[in-house]
């Protein structure tokens, strides 16, 4: 049976969209994540980044690989039904943990997050792959789009630089180019949601954001799972997260003292 969070039919379409709503999967842990996102921000990390050029107004931060430093977070992740249910949507019998993500767009931030998919920036592959994307504020226009199905696409979309707009490799004839989904009239899945629902999707699904021009703050919390059949491929350049000196062969299982196993079926 699966998790109570879930039906059988979220599960089918996790599996043929790429992507489902969960409602309230983080209802319980939005304060300790509000709590790990304020020491986020007050400590930021080595990869944190101000995705905003010069003029453009409002603030967007984001930052990764932090959950290990974060208390709060680690707590999330290690005690929420996240990984239970992240495994019943994979099908996997194990979970592990590949990197947390946070994102904050202050009011007034109008820069969309770019169309992409996770999976060409990741130095891993496999069909059981998952993000959680959480807001820890009520979302309604600043809110999270998916293009159903994307994750089956035959070619990865080319992966870009968000704030200097380059390509992400050398080899930009092995990736299609970013898609305009509005412009071509690819089905778009998004919701209203409030602090603690989730949008569960595919690294292979290709996603964005709206821009937050409220008046409100849009926080929010990301968590990366993988499942039996990921591995560790090559990419032709410098991965995102990079993870220096990890040391794994092209593949490998993600090594478990850096991506530790939390669940077990």
């Amino acid at each position: 049976m699966p998790h109570p969070s879930l039906s059988q039919n979220d599960i089918e379409t996790f599996q043929r969209d790429g992507v489902v709503l969960i409602r309230g999967l983080f209802k319980e842990h939005v304060e300790a994540l509000r709590l790990g996102v304020d020491r986020n921000m007050a400590e930021p990390g080595q990869y944190a980044s101000e995705n905003l050029k010069p003029g453009e107004g409002g603030r967007f931060f984001d930052d990764y690989c932090n959950w290990m430093r974060i208390p709060e977070f680690e707590l999330v992740i290690r005690t929420s039904a996240a990984a239970e249910v992240g495994a019943d949507l994979m099908g996997s019998s194990t979970v592990q943990v590949f990197h947390d993500h946070v994102l904050v767009k202050e009011p007034g931030t109008s820069k969309p997050t770019p169309w992409h998919q996770d999976g060409p920036y990741y130095f891993v592959e496999g069909h059981q792959t998952i993000s959680f994307w959480s807001p820890l504020d009520p979302v309604n226009e600043a809110s999270l789009r998916c293009v159903v199905g994307s994750h089956r696409w035959a070619k990865p979309v080319l992966p870009t630089r968000w704030l200097s707009e380059e390509n992400f490799y050398p080899d930009p004839d092995a990736y299609m180019p970013v898609p305009d989904p509005d412009a071509e009239g690819m089905e778009i899945r998004e919701w209203q949601m409030e602090p603690g629902d989730a949008v569960a999707f595919h690294f292979g699904t290709l996603h964005g954001a709206r821009g937050n021009q409220t008046a409100n703050r849009r926080r929010a919390f990301s968590l990366r799972l993988v499942g039996d059949d990921a591995r560790y491929v090559d990419r032709p350049g410098r991965t995102s997260p990079p993870f220096p000196g990890h040391g794994m062969l092209p593949g490998q299982k993600l090594r478990d003292d850096w991506f530790p196993v939390i669940w077990s079926r």
